[in-house]
């Protein structure tokens, strides 16, 4: 039997939504093994000038507890 835990993690990107969710998914790698997924809870922008100026996403990362 395998178990999985569940962290919420917030991340953030200048240049798009799947960068964001990369850059989360890259760090959290750095100090969590066995990631199995991802689920993007939220997505948001935020706007400077009338532009877009970053993305950020919240996500649930799920992994194998060993």
């Amino acid at each position: 039997m395998s178990i999985v835990k569940v962290i919420e993690i917030i991340a953030s990107s200048e240049k798009s939504i799947e960068e964001a969710i990369q850059n989360g998914i890259t760090e959290v790698s750095k100090t969590v093994r066995n990631i199995d997924s991802v689920y993007v809870k939220d997505i948001k922008a935020h706007v400077k000038d009338g532009k877009i100026s970053s993305y950020g996403v919240i996500c649930n990362i799920s992994f194998r507890v060993d």
